[in-house]
């Protein structure tokens, strides 16, 4: 394995600032209220207006938008819908009976969800139905969703429509830690979220990390990611221009090659800088940046080399540009998505094929897959048991019980047995004296 070009820098860099920007704000906000919150959105988004829009305020923004861009949301909006759903119904309800002992699965959608959509340096349309229509297909009955202020306005009419499109029921206009905050603790809608789902910035992703047992969040999230593992037989040009296209997310969106092949490596390498200078303003100056700091190109000696430090990485996004693609998806573990073959690329999965494009990153892909509408179930277990079935169960509860030491569960099996079966003798193990 030989870097042909290794990264300056680390996803770990500048944590440190952020947590403790983070954590000031959430401890003012905690004291404070809404009226922190409001001070926030004015000092960093220059915001004066509600935070809580209203259906007429809604009706009002969106109403310029054209049926065109209507259309290709709604498409969008319902290949997300329909995937979440194939994922919800791809989980059951189910009962058995084992010993006497009945028991059971149940799954009930978490009561509130917040969805947190970012509007940066781009307006991320997509990003809003990734969020609430999964929240959606799995039945969360009340869905919250914010995002930033835009160009000094309210929320961007492009998202706004995509959030009422996907089914969110309140909207605030407001971003950063001051919107995770508001959700998390229930500010201007009364409602705390159950859990805070969406992609944000540095700032973002700490307040979802610091606010964590607080509120469920879907994955520790940081900058986008992108790899692509490419053969000999790969395009260099659609290799090149997929890692640019996902380096424009930010300065430190790390973008990384895994070959064998030197030669497409070699040409990926001279064409990358010539795509990023090709682009508008605000993203050459982001890909140029992050492919300066971030990016890496791998040459490996085998197949087999790429699969170990492809899962080492965890990318949160994964091309594939290589021959016998089936051997890829049995053999790669480690991913937030995966993108088998040139005809499909990150950017469907970010904006419109359907699986979700909330994704873990920084190698969490190792334990965590991405948003589904499973992150909104809760899974949760029952039992129930006739007299007759606690006659084992107790017995052998009471025992292991006082082989642990804990004498108070095993009384707890104890009477059972004594009330049900007063005429009966059990082994019950030896009490614990000590």
């Amino acid at each position: 394995m030989i870097y042909l070009k290794k990264a300056d820098k680390s996803a770990e860099s500048n944590v440190l600032e952020a947590q403790k920007v983070v954590n000031d704000m959430l401890t003012n906000i905690d004291k404070n209220g809404e009226q922190a919150v409001r001070d926030y959105a004015t000092k960093l988004d220059n915001w004066h207006g509600d935070i809580l829009l209203s259906n007429s305020d809604i009706n009002a923004i969106t109403s310029g938008v054209s049926q065109s861009v209507k259309d290709d949301i709604d498409f969008a909006c319902k290949q997300v819908y329909d995937f979440a759903k194939a994922q919800r119904n791809s989980v059951v309800e189910f009962y058995t009976k084992n010993n006497g002992v009945e028991a059971g699965q149940r799954l009930l959608p978490v009561n509130v969800a917040g969805c947190y959509v970012p509007t940066g340096r781009y307006a991320h349309i997509a990003s809003a139905y990734m969020s609430i229509a999964t929240a959606k297909a799995a039945g969360v009955p009340c869905i919250i969703a914010s995002s930033t202020p835009y160009q000094g306005k309210s929320i961007h009419p492009y998202v706004l429509y995509a959030m009422q499109t996907a089914g969110a029921d309140h909207i605030m206009t407001l971003g950063g830690v001051q919107a995770i905050a508001s959700m998390a603790y229930g500010l201007f809608t009364g409602k705390k979220a159950d859990i805070i789902v969406g992609p944000g910035n540095k700032f973002v992703a700490e307040a979802k990390r610091t606010l964590f047992g607080k509120v469920g969040i879907d994955v520790f999230a940081g900058p986008s990611e992108v790899a692509v593992i490419a053969d000999e037989t790969a395009d260099a040009e659609v290799v090149a221009i997929d890692l640019v296209g996902q380096l424009e997310h930010g300065h430190e969106s790390p973008g990384w090659l895994f070959t064998t092949s030197k030669q497409l490596a070699e040409k990926v390498m001279k064409l990358i800088p010539q795509y990023i200078e090709k682009l508008p303003p605000t993203a050459k100056d982001a890909a140029y940046c992050a492919w300066r700091d971030y990016g890496e190109v791998v040459l490996c000696d085998s197949r087999e080399e790429i699969v170990q430090i492809s899962d080492e990485y965890s990318s949160e996004h994964l091309e594939v540009h290589c021959q016998d693609l089936d051997w890829w998806l049995d053999n790669l573990t480690c991913y937030g998505s995966l993108f088998l073959g040139e005809e499909t690329t990150v950017t469907f999965g970010d904006k419109a094929s359907g699986p979700n494009h909330i994704l873990p990153t920084k190698a969490a892909g190792r334990y965590s897959g991405g948003l589904s509408a499973h992150k909104f179930l809760k899974v949760l277990t029952w039992q129930r048991m006739d007299r007759e079935s606690t006659r084992q169960i107790a017995q052998t509860s009471s025992r292991i019980s006082r082989l642990e030491g804990m004498e108070g569960h095993a009384r707890a099996s104890d009477v059972r047995l004594s009330k049900y079966f007063p005429d009966d003798t059990f082994d019950l193990g030896t009490p614990v004296e000590e």
